[in-house]
């Protein structure tokens, strides 16, 4: 997948193109229609609505679910939909244009600099659609609808500026008949966890994978995962703020320097060459025991998977014996995503409406049943029988919320350029011999640049 844009060349991105983007010269809303209780946003009968979706390895889930219920409800006006695997080649020139579509679909390595269209004017505020009625309950807002903190983690500086559907939690994923076959047991602790290693490559199965040619992140955020564990919420925080020395912090170094071992012990080196799907089929064909996943794995590789194999979820073992957090704190996603409206679209109200179907329980159930994944639609999935992968994850979410151990950075969609550095620093780390302390290094110089570079909006939480 090619390269996605930096943030300098986002900022640059929203310069060109903002022409009033949000501001009192921007383009009138050419497709309003009458509000009313029961069309809140003004969708106008007759206008289209253009989607663009990431064209990933899953089903398109999501507009599947979510696109005949909207056809129902506004039979008059065209729903118009499109997908690319690669993001900001293709929408980008449409930014600079000015003539972006109405709802955009922002994941994949390719992605759109959320942070740096946002600086430049480029995305709508959506306070609009979480204070408009739920589709269920007029009396609830949308917002109101929603499991705790799905809504604040839609907040960028004070605003809504995203969709808050996704309930997602990370973590080291394994077939669970393979660990009974082999009688090997889950490790919660560090010492274990190399022990299993030693056992898995013994029985000739390489122990970690993850695909370093496009999906070097997964692994990224399980050594900021580890790193967390090790220093406690604030080490994410620090992080996420561009604070001195976050990245040189003890606990990022020791985790970086653990991790380092299975790299230089326990991986193939010629997954640094693959994509995820290509690491995930070795997995399926039991080639690979451990791999980096959030929760859409297992529905991803469905076609992939063998009979015999199935799916579960592990939280990253402790590194030590006196980690702040317990081994039980998950990375999670609670609402996270990237899929947003421009502040330029032509359409606004149908874009809005159709998040607000999305948020609907009709909608969020629908996608769940399709895809087995997790919705912040508070009682959407009552009932809706999980898959086994997915089912270890719930659990493992619902044991991090209980004791408050769950934690998400933000660090990767507030400063793109952070982002691509972390995944090369991973390379080197994982793949080439690099060291705690090397990693450390270079990513707080980068951090550091872009703390500098008075021209990079910067963002606190």
């Amino acid at each position: 997948m090619a390269v996605g844009t930096t943030l300098a060349a986002g900022a640059s991105l929203g310069g060109c193109a903002m022409g009033g983007g949000g501001g009192s010269d921007a383009p009138p809303r050419v497709a309003e229609g009458e509000k009313t209780a029961d069309n809140p946003l003004g969708v106008k009968n007759g206008s289209t609505v253009e989607l663009v979706w990431f064209k990933g390895g899953n089903p398109s889930y999501l507009p599947d679910s979510v696109d005949p219920i909207f056809r129902k409800k506004y039979p008059e006006v065209t729903l118009k939909r499109g997908a690319t695997e690669r993001m900001s080649q293709t929408l980008q020139p449409r930014f600079v244009g000015g003539n972006p579509p109405d709802y955009v679909d922002n994941v994949g390595a390719d992605s759109l600099d959320l942070g740096a269209l946002i600086q430049g004017g480029q995305v709508l505020d959506l306070t609009e659609l979480y204070e408009a009625p739920s589709v269920d309950d007029p009396k609830k807002k949308v917002k109101d609808t929603l499991l705790p903190g799905a809504y604040e983690n839609a907040l960028i500086d004070g605003k809504p500026y995203v969709l808050s559907f996704y309930a997602r939690a990370f973590g080291l994923w394994y077939d669970a008949k393979l660990f009974e076959r082999e009688g090997w047991k889950v490790p919660t602790t560090w010492d274990a966890f190399l022990s299993l290693c030693a056992e898995m490559k013994k029985a000739g199965i390489t122990p970690y994978g993850f695909a370093g040619k496009n999906a070097a992140d997964y692994h990224s955020q399980v050594i900021l995962t580890s790193a967390t564990k090790i220093g406690g919420h604030d080490v994410m925080r620090a992080i996420d703020n561009l604070e001195p020395g976050a990245w040189t912090a003890p606990a990022v170094k020791q985790a970086a320097e653990a991790w380092a071992e299975v790299g230089a012990r326990y991986t193939d080196k010629s997954c640094q060459g693959l994509i995820h799907t290509e690491v995930q089929l070795r997995q399926n064909q039991g080639r690979i025991a451990l791999y980096p996943s959030g929760d859409w794995l297992e529905a991803e590789q469905k076609l992939s998977t063998p009979k015999g194999f199935t799916y579960a979820m592990m939280p990253v073992p402790s590194v030590t014996s006196s980690d702040a957090l317990p081994v039980h704190a998950i990375h999670t996603a609670i609402g996270g995503g990237q899929t947003f409206v421009p502040a330029k679209a032509k359409n606004p109200a149908a874009a809005m409406e159709y998040m607000r179907l999305i948020f609907s329980r009709q909608g969020a159930r629908a996608f769940t049943a399709a895809s087995g994944w997790l919705t912040t639609v508070q009682g959407a999935a009552d009932g809706v029988p999980l898959p086994p992968g997915m089912a270890s994850s719930q659990r493992a979410l619902d044991t991090a919320a209980a004791d408050k151990s769950m934690f998400e950075g933000k660090y990767a969609v507030w400063y793109k350029p952070l982002a691509e550095e972390l995944k090369n620093a991973t390379l080197e780390l994982m793949f080439q011999g690099g060291s705690g302390e090397a990693f450390a290094r270079r990513m707080q110089k980068k951090a550091d640049e872009l703390k500098k570079d008075s021209s990079v909006k910067k963002f606190r939480r």
